[in-house]
């Protein structure tokens, strides 16, 4: 049983397309249970002071995840581990991995001693509008959480091992198993530890985040360990190339943290909502631009090294237009059912009406910029694959200071323009409920990265190529799909909603399944009446999956 689980854990995946979907599956695990921790952690705090101090407890760890475990990220080190693998072997990959974690884990233990020993005096900087107990609270909780991008940190080491071998499955494994820890805190340390308990969760799910990937890795013959003598010339090439992705990283980070100090100041659970909804919003993201941009990475840095650039503009051609041929109808569905998803996942326990509503408005004004943050995902590969580091650290950087600067426009104008206030709260429905200040920081956030998906859509065409004629015929024909789709869903709901009133929980999911499913239906005859090109690879790359035997396809040449 153990070895037939290390055998799936090192099983290699060649396929864009099924590695996309492998990543997309494992996404979808791991983004349920998050669905699941939410809902628990919802229904066990409601949107509150309490969760919002949990909440708040993340930014400075985070922050250090980004600005420091990305060292060892692997957009960074899969090129230097595919050179070492030609050119060396095994040997060669486990010294340069060797080298790259001991200097890892003592960067890593000199600033998170400096940080614990400075949380007091950045925690009031973070958390503006907590109290005094509540930002005691907070340190203690940050303190713990420090351990957090440390495990997070080695497990990107590994996967970088991983990912450049396309051993996609253990990897995939990793926000699964993160996740089942956070649940496993909130369930059996909670009750006994208080959120003390919770966070030590968080720890355990990193830890398990890390080992989950260990077994692929030692098969390899790469794991790699500590050492004396370090090739210090080599570590500058890497902390050379990871600097301007630290930075653009660290931008996006500051731009959330601003956001989140931002909500501290607003009515108490503002916090919650604002993260409750953000990863709401990051289940279509996570499964779709992420599986897609993470999948055709290491493709992309090879066919790059190799100067392949037609089929280096294919690849990400391709992945364009399943991006939009995903997103575009995940957007319509979040939009119209934003209420019933919000209620059937977040609506138990201390979580109120006025919660699911307001939670529901930020919802919907993220999930309109999950093409653009999909796309963004998948451009900033693209130019790490071709060593470009300098443009997705001035766009991001770009970016992150417009939704700074637009959020504190935006809520001065939300709340000193009563016109302005009246006609955003109309167009959300939540006209009368308090703290609904909270809805500029997503608004400024989604802005933002529309515009920074924009940017790099214009310089990627200037830069390599301008994309392909068919490409723009297939976003129309997702267009079409996703108008179809959120049509069906609209009238299925305005249908139902006299007959079945919305009063159980049962009731509200059905109504919102039923809906959701119509629509989907309606989706999918638009795509076979127009013959989507995207609906054939998809179809043809299932069929490969289930019945592996030679089938004729135009489109899986191109993967």
């Amino acid at each position: 049983m153990v070895t037939r689980f290390i055998k799936l854990l090192s099983r290699e995946f060649s396929s864009l397309h099924q590695a996309a979907f492998l990543i997309a599956g494992a996404s979808l695990v791991a983004q349920l249970l998050g669905l699941m921790r939410d809902r628990l952690l919802a229904g066990t705090f409601g949107a509150g002071s309490e969760l919002d101090v949990y909440y708040l407890a993340f930014r400075i760890p985070d922050l250090v995840y980004v600005s420091f475990a990305s060292f060892v990220s692997v957009t960074v080190l899969i090129p230097f581990i595919l050179k070492k693998q030609e050119s060396g072997g095994a040997v060669a990959v486990k010294k340069f991995l060797s080298n790259t974690l001991t200097v890892f884990i003592l960067a890593m233990v000199l600033v998170s001693a400096g940080l614990f020993l400075l949380m007091p005096y950045l925690a009031p900087v973070i958390a503006p509008g907590l109290s005094q107990s509540s930002l005691a609270e907070m340190i203690l909780l940050s303190r713990i959480l420090l351990l957090s991008p440390f495990f997070l940190g080695l497990s990107n080491l590994l996967g970088s091992v991983t990912q450049s071998y396309r051993k996609f499955f253990a990897y995939t494994l990793s926000p699964v198993i993160y996740n089942l820890g956070i649940i496993f805190g909130l369930v059996f340390l909670y009750p006994s530890w208080g959120l003390i308990g919770l966070v030590w969760g968080v720890v355990l799910g990193a830890i398990g985040h890390m080992l989950i990937q260990v077994p692929s890795v030692a098969e390899l013959k790469v794991l790699p360990r500590l050492i004396w003598s370090i090739n210090w010339p080599e570590i500058g090439r890497v902390i050379l190339i990871s600097l301007p992705r630290t930075i653009t990283l660290s931008a996006h980070q500051l731009s959330l943290l601003v956001l989140v100090a931002l909500g501290s100041l607003m009515a108490s659970g503002s916090v919650a909502i604002f993260n409750l909804a953000f990863n709401l919003q990051s289940f279509p993201l996570v499964i779709i631009g992420v599986s897609y941009s993470v999948a055709a990475f290491p493709t992309l840095t090879a066919l790059y090294s190799n100067g392949e650039m037609s089929l280096f503009v294919s690849k990400i051609e391709v992945a364009v237009r399943h991006i939009f041929f995903w997103s575009l109808p995940a957007i319509v569905l979040f939009l119209i059912l934003r209420a019933h998803i919000v209620r059937v996942i977040l609506g138990s326990g201390e979580f109120s009406w006025q919660d699911t509503r307001l939670t529901a408005a930020v919802l919907a004004l993220f999930v309109v910029s999950v093409v653009a943050q999909g796309l963004v995902q998948l451009f900033v590969r693209a130019y790490y694959a071709a060593g470009q580091t300098l443009k997705p650290l001035v766009v991001n950087t770009m970016s992150s200071i417009l939704i700074i600067f637009l959020a504190l426009g935006l809520v001065y104008s939300f709340d000193n323009l009563p016109q302005f206030k009246l006609m955003i709260e109309t167009l959300l429905r939540v006209k009368g409920l308090e703290g609904t200040s909270i809805l500029m920081l997503p608004l400024a956030y989604s802005i933002g990265l529309i515009v920074n998906a924009t940017i790099y859509w214009l310089i990627f065409s200037r830069n390599f190529k301008q994309l392909n004629f068919s490409t723009y015929l297939s976003i129309g024909r997702s267009c079409l799909s996703a108008i179809a789709t959120g049509l069906a869903t609209y009238l299925s709901l305005w249908f139902m909603a006299p007959l079945i009133p919305t009063e159980t929980f049962l009731i509200v999911f059905s109504q919102g399944l039923i809906a959701g499913l119509v629509g989907i239906m309606a989706g999918l005859v638009v795509l076979v009446l127009i013959k989507s090109e995207e609906l054939k690879q998809v179809v043809t790359s299932v069929k490969k999956k289930i019945w592996p035997k030679p089938i004729l396809a135009e489109a899986e040449d191109l993967i």
